[in-house]
């Protein structure tokens, strides 16, 4: 593959993905310049840097390493969804009060912490969806139209409370078929481990790791920077 494929390919990956060099740069841990050589084929990447790009940006190692055709092959947006979704129901399953309810803010931290640690353990995301920095913390772009079409499809109850909404299942087994052993432990190991705490524990929890604080409001946070945290600010209580 040309230089110039693969400029294009990892430029185009990072627009779609919302990413600006910066992000990745600091995501990679490179400076921007080095990032900007890198896109522009005037540098070469290391094996390490290629495994996190193509995490990141949803691209085949064999895109980035130049071994493919020259065409970008992005993972299955329908398949990415049904699992973000499964990832939901089970950090709901195993998060949620002794009632069975959570609220719609705890939910979307088990489901981001799920995610990021999966990817501090990995070098790659459990869903790869895309986190945007939100006033209550990172939130995945398609988390807000998940929780409307699971519950269109008979799948959880919204229950207002206050200022605060709750969700439960309504069935007490969720699908698992999109995430492997591995996967549905650690959704457990996270759920129970946050299940006897509040909404606020949680949010602060999350409020002092990086990829909150680093961003800015809006801005899409990327998995990277999970890595330069400490064990302890990215696992908290988790046994794991």
């Amino acid at each position: 593959m040309s230089a110039n494929s693969l400029n294009n390919i990892i430029e185009q990956a990072r627009l779609a993905r919302g990413y600006t060099q910066e992000q990745i740069a600091h995501a990679i841990g490179v400076s921007r310049p080095t990032y900007v050589n890198i896109e522009s084929g005037k540098k070469e990447l290391t094996v390490r840097q290629a495994k996190s790009l193509s995490s990141m940006l949803r691209i085949s190692m064999d895109d980035i390493l130049g071994v493919a055709d020259g065409t970008s092959v992005f993972s299955d947006v329908l398949k990415s969804t049904e699992k973000y979704k499964q990832i939901i129901l089970n950090s709901l399953k195993f998060g949620a009060n002794e009632d069975g309810k959570i609220t719609k803010t705890k939910l979307a931290k088990l489901v981001y912490l799920a995610d990021f640690i999966w990817y501090y353990l990995n070098s790659s995301p459990m869903s790869g969806m895309t986190y945007r920095k939100l006033p209550r913390g990172p939130v995945a772009d398609v988390y807000f139209r998940a929780l409307d079409e699971l519950e269109e499809d008979g799948t959880i109850i919204r229950e207002p409370k206050g200022k605060a909404i709750l969700f439960s299942l309504i069935e007490k087994e969720a699908p698992v078929s999109r995430l492997s052993d591995d996967e549905l432990s650690l959704i457990e190991k996270i759920g129970k481990a946050w299940s006897d705490k509040s909404t606020d524990d949680i949010v602060n929890f999350t409020h002092e790791q990086l990829p909150w604080q680093i961003c800015r409001d809006g801005e899409v946070v990327p998995y990277g920077l999970i890595t330069q945290e400490e064990p302890e600010r990215v696992y908290g209580t988790i046994q794991l």
